[in-house]
């Protein structure tokens, strides 16, 4: 067992036995019995020694079903925050030098052993633009409440690993530990109820304000420190190789909460945010930079005779600060007029923390001017007055309907009875008049009147605070024009990007198509200012099509975009719409970016951070430091160093994958007419609906999988460990490619072509968690006999998944290649079982009565929703 492996079960018995400590306290030494009979019975059932455990679940009363949920729950919590925290401190252990760590400085050895000069290098990662978008999709399940004091649970195994302490400090450490975790366990771990799109939105800032301000200044200290030991040359300070957007609060698709309203309340709460935290960073700086000595551009500014003439500018900035953050809170009540005080272009924030650097430089004081000052800097340039930009997006049918409205109105017709001929010679005219397309007495019926409303605030906002608007659904090159046009009558006279999202298998293949057509519009790259913009879905396609169809065509609606762009000389900037999960497109992103297209990452890339990948992968700042280098190394990588193009004869195997990967996931999805009400009884989907997690809607529509967004559709598996829609139709399509005799192919393919290979890789990681037992399980106690043969089948699938990738691999079992990984399989596996096998009983309670929301019974099944997937980590 490695030194992490056994690092971790110690951090991990150490946080059970004291959360055995504290519920012993208010439950009593017979119920903790019964919560170690439950964990032993179910490591006795995983060793293969009899079927112990629901033997033992079955003796429960019903006033244990909710804390024995609650506790395994908080087990896996706990069991958590060991494994990130043990992944943090490989770096202070005396382990190997972690992965993420040496990425950009063994790639920077490999770029100039390739041939590129330090100027080359330092220029490209200097002008590196990396989005990460946070998105409030429903699937962080723990409350911000919990997560902090699981920050403070994480920082507390830190200070016991100091090897100086003395025994009465150890014993504080550990006293704080026990105290923190009662306080966990006496927190509700569900909302009672649904957050609203603005209490997301303050979700993601605190992200920031307790993760990402401390991460961005010390990544970009390792940046700048890898380019001066390989280049000796120094990252600029302007340079912010990744910046944030958001849609918490203006992602309005299919979600009838985010309203104008909304989104001005995000902005300027956003705009409160960060005008509060660089107050505390100044507060700093001003007590800190007593210095006199000055250059003249310096004294010029603050007059030759103040005697700390950095502490005097940095007054005047905080007073703009204050101005602003005062400004901001009383506009939330109602609209103020900004005064000049308050800061309004990121500029005003930069211009006088260069001056402070530029002058402590000249006057030989440069290790002062190079701590918390560039610190500050940093942050200025990467986050600036509005913190994140601000995505909007909107399905397409809303424009479509808000425009036949209009149309409809002006006695011209209804715009969505037209061809699209029609449609882009109307909005082609319409966008070069200059007189208004509406009277101002236009009384708009509800849902136009928003769209409308949505586009003023567009208008009136700051464009710094502001990213894309991104059009869902969009399948037309009209559909871009559509929102040209209403964001013009709205009174936007500045450029903005507006994003086509292409989602279904069918719309992926368009993609093309559609934007040559954009493209070649007379007029249209003119009003191009930056890069056009296009968005992947993968969350959509993959429920249409199956994850084997649908990330050929991902990668084929790539190619073709690089070319069209190329051939029409744009500048091309792809925006992948990822979820969690390997069914959404989730996976390790620095696998994910380096197996795309060749051309496709050309010094830019954007991409969604859902719902509980955000905590994972940016909670803590040295797990947030990890993740950032990984994107910054891989999309530096996909630039200089692009993977080569797939063989004429790989693509011939991948079209025949595709094929039998789509036909054999729809003929059981769609095809089968018992497949929904399947899914409906083994998992709980319907259940899910009632969670208050996230402010949209389960739904779109009412109707069957097609009505159904993604998250639950994906979700629901998950809970029952099956993982269908990461897996199914592979094992149809591979199995036939080795019938066809191509065996050899698809290892050459595995071994040489990044995008099959991290398929593959992703693929094994999904089959390793999926758990067919457990499936079996929730299908004995749920599903109805005439349905049975239907879930025996799909396990049936899932271990010929499992057999045919082991077979591609060469390992005797999945995973064999990480051992680390299957270590946190299996240790989370002894608490997951008993939550899984809880839930298959409570669902069945459940739906045998109607139980309220807030009983016993109803909150237990939640809080299992919670534990399994806080067990499984990417959950939707």
């Amino acid at each position: 067992m490695s030194d992490i492996d056994l690092r971790l079960r110690e951090d991990v018995h150490l946080l059970g036995e004291l959360l055995g400590e504290t519920i012993r306290q208010q439950h009593g030494d017979a119920f903790l019995d019964k919560i170690e009979a439950i964990r032993h019975s179910a490591k006795a059932d995983r060793l293969g020694e009899g079927e112990q455990l629901s033997s033992t679940l079955d003796d429960l009363a019903e006033e244990d079903l909710l804390p024995v949920a609650r506790a395994f729950n908080q087990f896996l919590n706990l069991a958590n925050i060991a494994e990130q925290y043990q992944l943090i401190r490989r770096r202070d252990a005396g382990q190997p030098e972690p992965f993420e760590d040496r990425a950009l400085p063994e790639l920077l050895a490999r770029l100039k052993a390739a041939g590129h000069g330090n100027d080359s290098l330092a220029r490209q990662l200097a002008r590196l633009d990396i989005q990460l978008v946070l998105t409030a999709h429903p699937t962080e399940v723990a409350r911000r409440t919990l997560i902090q004091k699981y920050d403070a649970i994480a920082a507390q195994l830190a200070a016991q690993d100091h090897r100086d302490l003395l025994p009465a400090e150890r014993q504080q450490v550990r006293e704080r530990l026990r105290r923190l975790i009662a306080e966990a366990w006496h927190t509700e771990e569900i909302r009672r109820t649904r957050p609203t799109p603005v209490d997301e939105a303050k979700w993601g800032f605190a992200v920031i304000e307790h993760s990402l301000w401390q991460a961005i200044p010390s990544h970009l200290r390792k940046v700048d420190a890898a380019l001066f030991d390989a280049t000796g040359l120094r990252l600029p300070l302007e340079a912010a190789p990744v910046r944030f957007a958001s849609w918490m609060g203006g992602d309005r698709d299919g979600n009838p909460n985010v309203t104008a309203a909304v989104t001005r309340e995000v902005l300027l709460l956003a705009r409160w945010m960060a005008a509060d935290l660089f107050l505390r960073d100044i507060d700093y700086l001003a007590a800190e930079l007593s210095m006199q000595a000055a250059s003249a551009a310096l004294r010029e500014q603050v007059g030759d005779d103040s005697a700390e003439p950095y502490r005097a500018l940095l007054k005047q900035l905080r007073d703009r600060l204050r101005a602003t953050r005062a400004w901001a809170h009383a506009s939330l009540a109602a609209p103020q007029p900004a005064s000049a005080a308050v800061l309004v272009d990121n500029r005003e924030l930069i211009a006088p923390l260069e001056l402070c650097y530029q002058s402590l430089h000249e006057c030989g004081m440069g290790v002062i001017a190079d701590g918390p000052l560039l610190d500050c800097l940093r942050r200025a340039v990467t986050f600036g007055l509005f913190l994140v930009r601000l995505d909007v997006r909107q399905d397409s049918a809303r424009h479509r309907d808000a425009l036949s409205e209009i149309t409809d109105y002006l006695g011209l017709g209804r715009y969505a009875d037209w061809d699209e001929e029609r449609r882009i010679t109307f909005l082609q005219a319409e966008l070069k008049n200059r007189r208004p397309l509406l009277p101002g007495h236009f009384k708009p019926q509800a849902d136009t009147a928003e769209v409308l409303a949505t586009c003023r605030e567009i208008a009136a906002a700051p464009a710094a605070s502001l990213g894309s608007y991104v059009i869902s659904m969009a399948g037309a090159a009209s559909d871009v024009l559509a929102v040209q046009l209403l964001l013009k009558e709205a009174g936007l006279t500045r450029p903005m990007r507006v994003v086509p999202l292409f989602e279904t298998l069918a719309d992926l293949d368009n993609a093309g198509p559609v934007m040559e057509r954009l493209l070649g519009l007379p007029g249209y790259r003119a009003g191009l200012h930056g890069p056009q913009e296009v968005m992947i879905g993968y969350s959509d396609s993959a429920k249409d099509a199956g994850t084997t169809a649908a990330a050929w065509a991902q990668y084929r609606a790539q190619e073709n975009l690089v070319r069209i762009c190329r051939e029409h000389q744009v500048e091309l900037l792809l925006f992948h719409g990822r979820g969690g999960t390997v069914g959404r497109g989730g996976g390790p992103a620095h696998a994910a970016i380096l197996s795309q297209p060749p051309g496709s990452v050309a010094g830019r890339f954007r991409t969604t951070e859902q719902g509980e990948m955000i905590r994972f992968k940016f909670g803590l700042p040295g797990i947030a430091e990890q993740n950032l280098n990984l994107y910054l190394a891989a999309v530096l990588e996909a630039t200089m160093l692009p993977p080569p193009p797939p063989e004429p004869a790989w693509r011939e195997v991948m079209d025949q994958l595709a094929a039998d990967g789509v036909k054999a996931y729809r003929d059981v999805v769609r095809e089968n007419p018992d497949f929904v009400e399947y899914f409906r009884q083994s998992t709980p989907e319907q259940e899910l609906g009632r969670l208050p997690l996230g402010s949209r809607p389960a739904k779109r529509r009412a109707g069957g999988i097609e009505s159904l967004r993604a998250i639950p559709w994906i979700f629901g598996w998950t809970q029952t460990r099956l993982m269908l829609p990461a897996w199914l139709g592979w094992e149809t399509a591979l199995n036939n490619a080795l019938a066809r005799g191509q065996g050899q192919l698809l290892a050459q393919m595995r071994e040489q072509w990044p995008f099959f290979r991290t398929r593959i890789d992703m693929l094994e990681m999904v089959l390793a968690k999926a758990d067919a037992q457990i499936a079996g399980a929730y299908d004995q106690r749920l599903v109805q006999p005439p349905l049975l043969p239907l879930g025996a089948q799909l396990r049936d699938l899932l271990s010929q998944s499992c057999q045919v990738v082991l077979g591609l691999t060469g390992q005797p079992v999945l995973l064999a290649h990480s051992p680390e990984t299957l270590e946190f399989i299996r240790l989370r596996n002894t608490y997951l079982d008993p939550l899984h096998r809880l839930q298959a009983e409570l669902l069945a309670r459940s739906r045998s009565r109607e139980a309220a929301l807030d009983s016993p019974l109803e909150q237990a099944l939640l809080v299992t929703v919670a534990g399994i997937a806080a067990g499984l980590r990417n959950t939707g």
